[in-house]
């Protein structure tokens, strides 16, 4: 068997946020116009940039490496909420609960590669679906590149986060299916009624809760989400997306599980890691999440 080299994909074009430095386990970003302070134990290096622009910043998390516990300390007094341009929309930022700003920019790549992609679809407008779908990002720049979309995420709070950044991207018009609701169930319903999406975006946690109190844990029901999500692609063209975060696991181990799920497919794969560039010259890059994806050899 051929080797499968692994891509090491970095987020040039990311719009309003930048990566200002990285260290000791910390991270300093810029969304927009505010600076934010948060952990990142990837970055096990030395801080480049000095204390004293580390203390400049207007938001810090003091957690530890549980994403759901934490607080943020607010030196600089920034907004409760304010918007960045990402990806031809704009994002409403704010410092949540769970340490981020509803903003994930090492997923600009995928964004742009999702895209391109809609320009092969020649039945008719694309048909994406966007699974685990939160703040809703991805699912207005694929309707902005004229796709009809279907945004699925089991929390009420993040569909209204969602739906604020279709506001203030002017977007109110843009076809956008808004689904409250557990992913599996969603998708299993959708294969019954026999439908089809040329795109499918897969962002899902290590753990969650449906909105009736369904389980989600990756390692047990990513493998049936993704059988039914096979069944869903459009027969003459399609693309899956699939992102993890903070799992005990390889990009080797999601890109066999998406091969051996589509390998009646043919088409093309690619896996690996996204990563944001730090600012300044060095290349140094700070890894945020493991990928593979695939596009069918039609279109």
């Amino acid at each position: 068997m051929p080797p499968r080299p692994l891509t090491v994909i970095s987020a040039e074009d990311t719009g309003g946020y930048a990566l200002i430095d990285s260290g000791h386990g910390r991270k300093l970003e810029r969304f927009g116009n505010v600076t934010v302070d948060r952990p990142e134990p990837q970055a096990m290096w030395a801080p480049r940039k000095g204390k004293d622009l580390w203390a400049k910043a207007d938001g810090v998390f003091a957690g530890d490496d549980d994403e759901e516990s934490g607080r943020w300390s607010h030196p600089g007094r920034p907004p409760k909420d304010w918007p960045m341009q990402i990806g031809g929309v704009t994002a409403v930022c704010r410092l949540s609960a769970f340490r981020h700003m509803g903003v994930f920019p090492e997923q600009a790549p995928h964004w742009i590669w999702m895209t391109d992609a809609l320009k092969k679809v020649a039945d008719g407008p694309p048909r994406v679906l966007n699974l685990f779908a939160y703040t809703g990002v991805a699912s207005l720049i694929a309707a902005k590149a004229g796709a009809e979309v279907t945004h699925v995420d089991a929390s009420k709070k993040a569909v209204a986060w969602a739906k604020e950044n279709q506001a203030a991207s002017k977007l109110t018009d843009a076809p956008i299916r808004w689904i409250i609701d557990d992913a599996r169930k969603f998708a299993a319903r959708e294969v019954r009624r026999n439908k089809s999406y040329h795109v499918i975006l897969i962002d899902p946690p290590k753990f969650g809760r449906g909105p009736e109190g369904e389980k989600w844990e990756i390692f047990d029901h990513l493998p049936a989400l993704l059988a039914d999500c096979a069944k869903l692609i459009d027969p003459q063209f399609g693309c899956v997306v699939l992102t993890a975060y903070a799992i005990r696991a390889s990009a080797l181990s999601i890109d066999q599980l998406l091969r051996e799920t589509l390998k009646d497919r043919g088409g093309a794969f690619e896996a690996g890691e996204l990563a944001i560039p730090e600012q300044g010259d060095g290349g140094r890059l700070l890894p945020t999440s493991l990928f593979t994806r695939w596009r069918s050899d039609k279109g």
